[in-house]
């Protein structure tokens, strides 16, 4: 078992923004104003993210290591400083992965969207207005989620019909399909993508991040009503 949790640290080419990104936990990712900030706010962050390690039934090793260590620094984008998002690779991102590796990354993207799916299912469908996401209320953030991810997924040759991933059995066969695309892609040695090239680490860990990272604003914007 691994002492420690590696983070990689993107610096925005203007250092307005560092996003730190737990590479080995696809979704566990925080931007801030500096590298200290950025990693305290994904060490905040840790006990959310240890309901999807259990999900994904890797809860125990999970919480056992409580140290993080900083392993890489690397270049942002332009959106990097904008967003405080991730938006380029590591070293890590591009490195190749064995078929367990790359069945671990899915097994915690898949947990992502299994936590999104309860969130959704428990929050209000009015949310608590404020600056993160503007005015947008639940059935607003959960169809910009979707169509989103749709598109990425259309870099591993995934094709969706317009509305079916709003319907329950048309999100899993789209769910299975991306899944699907990712490991033939992984067959052939191949990156994702159409206009642009992401390694599948890289599409992994965003297809997680920005899953957990619209769960996450559900949560913290619901309005249901809570027990006295």
């Amino acid at each position: 078992m691994a002492k420690h949790n590696r983070v990689t640290l993107e610096i925005g080419p203007k250092g307005k923004k560092v996003v730190a990104v737990a590479p080995d936990w696809p979704g566990l990712e925080r931007g801030g104003k500096t590298a200290e900030d950025a990693i305290e706010k994904l060490r905040s962050y840790v006990p959310r993210y240890a309901q999807v390690a259990k999900l994904a039934e890797m809860g125990a090793a999970f919480t056992a290591v409580k140290k993080f260590d900083v392993v890489e620094r690397y270049p942002g984008t332009g959106s990097t400083d904008f967003w405080g998002i991730s938006f380029a690779f590591s070293s890590i991102d591009t490195q190749s992965m064995s078929g367990d590796e790359l069945e671990r990354e899915l097994a915690l993207m898949q947990a992502c969207w299994a936590f999104f799916d309860t969130v959704r299912g428990r929050v209000s469908a009015e949310m608590k207005k404020g600056p993160r996401g503007g005015g947008r209320e639940r059935d607003h953030i959960v169809r910009h989620t979707l169509s989103v991810e749709q598109d990425w997924a259309g870099g591993v040759g995934v094709q969706v019909p317009e509305g079916e991933m709003l319907t329950g059995e048309g999100l899993k066969a789209y769910r299975d399909a991306y899944c699907h695309g990712i490991r033939d892609y992984h067959a052939q040695g191949k990156w994702a993508g159409n206009r642009a090239k992401w390694p599948l680490r890289y599409l992994i860990r965003h297809t997680a991040f920005h899953t957990l990272d619209h769960a996450w604003e559900m949560e913290d914007k619901d309005m249901t009503p809570k027990d006295a």
